[in-house]
């Protein structure tokens, strides 16, 4: 048998130096796909390097760009554990083989194979192979560098950029979940396609009971129904996207929806977004902004014109009473008057009427000084009902009255309180008399789940308040009677008072017709007793004012027969 050729023999040695590399990558591959460890299968490969090259030791170093640095990715050599690092621009064998563009023989320290692993424009790392006592040919080693270099480098590169993939797939789907606001993603057919976290808190499911499902079946009625309400996607002129606040039931709150177009990468449109961020809390907040500054604007309305009327009822209160005085000098003591005694009785009559109302003015400007005293709410209701009882007869109002047990006492001015329900009450009865149905009044007296507040609502049967007057109702001299019908004072005048006794006074419409006023008054402490429904000391003077009045009590028999 004639001797073996050189070149078919090289050919031989090169042909299975390729089959060993080749299965060693597969092998790699194989490790990598199965447990997308690259630490793991480097170490590997780096063992099985050792057997096709003939080497002591092989490692492959992994370049990180950002900090310019080489990380032992896998090694041979049990001693050595991964994670050294060394820098890019050191004299190591590492950062030589870096900077190499093919693999190349290295004598210093001993021979060692160095082979750079480049990726697509960009430099992946380095192999380095220390030769052993049995070595192949120069040229053969550096082809099989070369070949093992290359192919890892694209394996390596494929791991690193699916990496770099899953990562950026988290990064979204953490972003995605982490946003506050509910967001559902549908296809042209409003079936879910994608959500985020807070969708399916709201909604209580996860994301297998939604996605697939019709995004109708999450939603309110309202709100689905203006997700809909264009046909199709977005189509040439559409506006980018569409807002709205909107309430919905089954989501729970009051939300600013927004959808807008889901545009895929060739400009075509493929579904909707839509975006729906809780204002639940934002709006309550600004309705209660909105209604504190109604009651500001309403305290320095009343603050302004009170210093006004206060003024003008001083000045009117001191000659009133000197007439008034003189009036019952005359209609007592002088015989002259007997004849026009009469007469001057009606004088006196209409000079106190305008006593009383200066009186109301200085009680609306504050001037008049509180008691407080423990007293009951539904008493001061029976006084009230009582001093408008023959003008109810006249009017024929039926008033029905409904109270709660356990109603506490409150603390205040009994004939404060008491002018503030009859002024209630007035308006109440002609809102009765002047309405279209049976003219009714109900009262309730009933005190708050808290047991802090005693609540007074008293209900007409009549038109009710028109919306455009309800926001001023308690406006001095606004009023919604005819000419010559009212003062506009009286619910200005109940609305200072209940402020005054640190409550509060709201009109509404009833659904079924006409207007309530409801009441709110502080209950009072329990250490908080000196009388229980003591009149004011106010009362007395008052009381002996109304007896000394001429026409009152027991009238005299000083007129000649």
């Amino acid at each position: 048998m004639s001797p073996t050729n050189p070149i078919q023999a090289r050919l031989e040695r090169e042909a299975a130096l390729t089959r060993r590399i080749q299965e060693v990558l597969l092998r790699f591959s194989g490790g990598i796909s199965s447990t997308l460890n690259v630490g793991d299968a480097l170490v590997a490969l780096a063992g099985e390097t050792n057997a096709v090259f003939g080497a002591r030791t092989s490692s492959v170093w992994l370049y990180e760009r950002r900090v310019r640095e080489l990380v032992l990715a896998g090694s041979s050599d049990p001693a050595v554990a991964p994670g050294l690092r060394v820098g890019a621009d050191s004299d190591t064998a590492a950062a030589r083989g870096l900077r190499l563009e093919r693999p190349a023989l290295s004598e210093g320290g001993g021979r060692q194979l160095l082979a750079p692993l480049r990726g697509w424009r960009r430099a992946l790392g380095t192999l380095v192979i220390d030769e052993g006592a049995e070595t192949l040919d120069d040229d053969l080693l550096l082809e099989g560098a070369y070949q093992l270099a290359r192919q890892l480098s694209v394996a390596v590169e494929n791991v690193q950029l699916l990496e770099d993939f899953l990562q950026q797939r988290r990064l979204l789907e953490n972003t995605f979940n982490s946003l506050v606001d509910l967001v559902v993603v549908v296809d042209t057919s409003w079936h879910v396609v994608q959500m985020n976290g807070a969708f399916g808190e709201r909604v209580g499911r996860d994301a297998g009971g939604v996605i697939g499902r019709p995004v109708g079946e999450f939603l309110g009625p309202e709100m689905s129904a203006w997700l809909t309400a264009a046909d199709g996607v977005r189509a040439a002129g559409e506006p980018a996207g569409r807002t709205r606040q909107l309430t919905d039931e089954r989501l729970g709150g009051i939300f600013a929806a927004t959808v807008t177009p889901l545009i895929n990468q060739d400009r075509e449109p493929v579904g909707r977004v839509l975006v729906a961020r809780d204002v639940s809390a934002q709006v309550q907040l600004e309705a209660e902004r909105e209604a504190l500054g109604r009651r500001l604007a309403q305290s320095e309305r009343l603050a302004s014109l009170g210093q006004f009327v206060a003024g003008i009822a001083h000045e009117m209160n001191n000659p009133l009473q000197g007439v008034l005085g003189h009036l019952e000098l005359l209609i007592r003591s002088s015989d002259e008057a007997l004849p026009v005694r009469p007469t001057l009785r009606r004088i006196f009559r209409e000079a106190d009427r305008a006593a009383t109302i200066v009186r109301n003015l200085l009680v609306f400007t504050g001037s008049r000084r509180m008691k407080r005293v423990r007293l009951r709410i539904d008493r001061v209701l029976s006084r009230s009902l009582a001093s408008r009882s023959a003008q109810l007869r006249r009017e024929r109002v039926e008033v029905t009255r409904s109270q709660g047990e356990g109603i506490p006492s409150i603390a205040g001015d009994a004939l404060l309180l008491q002018q503030a329900v009859v002024n209630v009450l007035a308006n109440a009865e002609y809102a009765a008399a002047s309405g279209t149905r049976p003219p009714r009044i109900d009262t309730t007296v009933r005190v708050s789940d808290d047991g802090l507040t005693v609540l007074l609502i008293i209900g007409d049967s009549g038109r009710g308040i028109p919306p455009e007057a309800l926001p001023h109702i308690f406006n001095p001299f606004f009023t919604t009677k005819e000419v010559g019908q009212g003062t506009g004072l009286g619910l200005a005048i109940t609305y200072g008072i209940i402020q005054e006794h640190g409550g509060t006074i709201q009109a509404a419409n009833r659904p079924g017709g006409g207007a309530e006023f409801t009441i709110n008054l502080p209950a009072a402490p329990l250490v908080d007793a000196e009388t229980l429904d003591a009149p004011s000391p106010e009362a007395a003077p008052a009381a002996k004012a109304r007896a000394k009045a001429p026409g009152r009590g027991r009238r005299k028999t000083s007129r000649p027969g």
